[in-house]
């Protein structure tokens, strides 16, 4: 058979066509759609910490540290935190203070008052980053200050001591006579003699926050010296140790040191750091920070005084809840006339609660404590 028919033929066109027709009406494929780009993960906030002594210390440094650690657990990734343990105040502290900062710290926190000067220059020099000096007075644009009523936690110290002493003499190792120090040296004192007018105390000082060799050696001068209840402005637990060597009774300070000496501990004047820590890294994330010199103690929680010894009469806990009572309805008020220094003069008119600037000067004995303040640091 030659060909095709033209049936064949007919067939074959009218496929073809509507072969064409589809071609013609079909879309071509979209191109699919570029991935969306990665968002950028936000660079955490940089925090830097300096530590006058070891975080092992279990007194002031180890409180700090604490306070550190409760940022971490509060702002996770947001922040990256670090710090340099054992500066010593001075040219030093400048030198990492620096350091710190070229390793792009925005905040940096420094928990010692000799670090003062060293901060003031570095923030003058770095308008960018946020300083905050612990127990410090100076200010700028970009420095502010914090710290604890830690004379409060002295004062309801001296308020058992006074109904514990069998001497009627209390001891107190001193770092340096600063007014911060001075400060917890006559609330101990004012606490003590508000249940027992008969008290004296004595002062040893050491020129040095954290050296557990001197501080052995001023506890036991004390003791030498009549007095059975210590307590100290200094780091570590040998004072308290001490006391425990030799039947006396002592206070842990900065931190709870119930576990070092047992037997010796009448209670921890500890510091809970973590609150202001939160917040001040909180103002910073928030752009909410701004130049102020914050206070906390009793009411706030800063100061924590815990672990009274199960020993101490009922009518000492009595003494001492009242008094506490007084200073969260009376922030700062341990510090209200009539008070003498220890030559008789008069420093505080009756009635009067002495403000920041009073105890921001403080270079006086109360009365009850013996010898005179030494020269300057």
């Amino acid at each position: 058979m030659q060909g095709r028919s033209w049936i064949q033929n007919l067939t074959l066109a009218v496929v073809v066509a509507f072969g064409l027709a589809a071609c013609a009406k079909s879309e071509p494929p979209k191109p699919a759609a570029p991935a969306p780009a990665p968002v950028a993960k936000a660079e955490p906030l940089k925090v830097g910490f300096i530590y006058v002594g070891p975080v092992g210390d279990a007194g002031w440094t180890y409180a700090h540290d604490l306070g550190r650690k409760a940022v971490e657990a509060k702002y996770g990734d947001k922040v990256k935190t670090s710090f340099v343990e054992k500066v010593a105040e001075g040219p030093d502290a400048e030198r990492v203070i620096r350091d710190l900062v070229a390793q792009g710290n925005k905040v940096i926190f420094a928990t010692s008052f000799g670090f003062g000067d060293s901060m003031e220059k570095v923030a003058k020099d770095h308008p960018e980053v946020y300083f905050e000096h612990a127990t410090g007075f100076k200010t700028a644009p970009n420095l502010r200050n914090y710290e604890g009523r830690f004379y409060e936690d002295a004062y309801l110290a001296g308020v058992l001591a006074g109904a514990v002493t069998k001497s009627n003499i209390i001891g107190f190792v001193g770092s340096f006579p600063i007014p911060e120090v001075l400060r917890n040296i006559n609330a101990f004192t004012l606490g003590a003699r508000s249940v027992n007018p008969k008290v004296k105390t004595k002062v040893v000082w050491i020129s040095a926050w954290f050296d557990p060799s001197k501080e052995t050696e001023a506890a036991q001068s004390l003791i030498n010296q009549g007095a059975d209840v210590l307590l100290q402005n200094t780091d570590s637990t040998a004072v308290l140790q001490t006391a425990e060597k030799n039947g006396k009774f002592a206070f842990g300070w900065d931190s709870d040191m119930s576990a070092f000496a047992p037997k010796a501990h009448l209670a921890s004047c500890a510091l809970n750091w973590g609150p202001y820590y939160v917040k001040a890294v909180g103002d910073v994330l928030d752009k909410t920070w701004k130049v102020e010199n914050t206070k906390w103690g009793v009411k706030e929680g800063l100061t924590e005084f815990v672990k009274v010894n199960d020993s101490v009469p009922p009518a000492a806990k009595a003494k001492l809840d009242e008094a506490k009572a007084f200073l969260v309805a009376n922030p700062g008020a341990v510090y209200r006339g009539p008070i003498k220094d220890n030559t008789g003069k008069e420093v505080l008119a009756a009635g009067v609660v002495g403000d920041d600037k009073f105890k921001g000067e403080m270079n006086f004995y109360v009365e009850g404590v013996e010898g005179k303040v030494p020269a300057g640091k």
